[in-house]
């Protein structure tokens, strides 16, 4: 709970800038073709947070086409509907198709579509000519990717095999199993192919909407870890590195925007449904409820002590560098926690705040223990370092 107005500012400072961040991101559009029946909101909302499908406002841009979109979440999608339907159906839908393709392009790169999922039932084992027509043109605008959904067993590899002997212009064929199949109690097909679709799709979309790519999808925790822990390296080292200037114990709370701002920034990229109370038992479990100071005192009454060589209440200065092993500490031990919630809410789970507490806390100490082992570990090694450069020169002495 969160027991002031400073840490209600904190947390409100957090969930804005996190906002901000988001709407900074230029959105990925992708548009999902196929069938009434073949699994597309299945895939939709395996492959996407927060259940898009189900959750995303529909809005029906033609008869056969709806674009879903949700507040927060940096993606559009087009659903097409009606291909299973008699051949004028089927000429209508594709006329839309390519009609939307052609206006959201002549609005510009944020309105354009970036990639097509095609989606077959792997179950039908056939593909129709006019589809392959269809998709043939379909390639001549946009990056297209088959997915094959339900696919279970050697039939659906076949499939796939037959559909790439087509030598269709296309990405690849993926065989998708978006969610665990039950055949009985004992036996369950578990999901495949998602993260090959992930990674797929960031090899044809353009770089400038893969961070909202990354933010919207669900399925590789880890991808959103990594760019994470490489954007907060960066900032970490342009901030404190290079423009930092040392601050007395004292002023500690300077820290406390920058840190913020870095925390807002990998919350945007994780793109997790984080709520003011996840955030205040974060807060807290860094420094307590001390509201804006909480960093500041943290550091002075215990951060500190871990760090060798941080500097002395004698001197009272906190430098660049411990700044950064601070700062770097708080960044790789949140990136952590956001990645364990990240992964209850695919498993559709709701964390306990004791244990996000507990684990804030837990990942700050091992990571500052870290740094202690690191910085102990270098001065060993330059102290070494003397001591066989004064050796060699003693020996050198001799000879002459």
């Amino acid at each position: 709970m969160v027991k002031d107005n400073l840490d209600f500012t904190l947390v409100e400072d957090l969930l804005n800038k996190t906002q901000e961040e988001v709407k900074k991101m230029n959105p990925v559009n992708v548009m999902i073709v196929g069938k009434t029946g073949v699994g597309k909101s299945t895939l939709v909302n395996n492959v996407f947070r927060e259940r898009l499908a189900s959750t995303g406002i529909g809005k029906p841009i033609t008869k056969h086409l709806r674009k879903i979109a949700k507040e927060g979440i940096p993606i559009v999608l087009y659903d097409t509907r009606g291909l299973e339907l008699s051949e004028s159906v089927q000429s209508d839908v594709r006329a839309e198709v390519f009609g939307a393709l052609k206006t959201n392009r002549e609005k510009g790169p944020e309105e354009a579509i970036h990639v097509i999922y095609y989606c077959i039932n792997a179950n039908s084992s056939r593909i129709e000519e006019s589809e392959i027509q269809f998709i043939n043109e379909l390639t001549e605008e946009v990056p297209v990717i088959i997915v094959l959904t339900q696919s279970i067993g050697k039939p659906a590899e076949d499939f796939k095999q037959y559909i790439e002997k087509l030598h269709l212009d296309i990405v690849s064929v993926l065989t998708i199993m978006a969610e665990p199949f039950v055949i009985s109690d004992e036996l369950v097909i578990p999901r495949k192919g998602l993260k090959e679709l992930i990674a797929l799709t960031f090899e044809v979309i353009p770089e400038d909407v893969q961070k909202a790519f990354n933010n919207a999808q669900q399925v590789d925790i880890e991808r959103k870890a990594q760019a994470a822990r490489r954007w907060a390296m960066r900032y970490v080292t342009t901030t404190f590195g290079v423009g930092f200037t040392p601050i007395p114990f004292s002023d500690a709370t300077l820290l406390v925007p920058m840190q913020i701002t870095m925390m807002a920034h990998i919350t945007a990229i994780f793109g997790i449904s984080m709520d003011r109370t996840n955030i205040a038992s974060i807060l807290g479990a860094v420094g307590g409820t001390s509201g804006a100071t909480y960093l500041g005192r943290y550091i002075v009454s215990n951060l500190i002590k871990l760090i060798p060589g941080a500097g002395t209440i004698a001197g009272g200065i906190i430098s660049g560098g411990t700044a950064s092993v601070l700062t770097s500490a708080l960044a790789m031990s949140y990136i952590e926690v956001l990645a364990f919630i990240a992964k209850r809410e695919v498993a559709g789970e709701t964390p306990d705040l004791q244990e996000i507490s507990e684990l804030m806390k837990e990942k700050l100490q091992e990571q500052l223990k870290k740094s202690k082992l690191k910085a102990s570990n270098e001065r060993k090694n330059k102290k070494e370092n003397i001591i066989q450069r004064m050796i060699s020169r003693f020996k050198n002495t001799q000879k002459e």
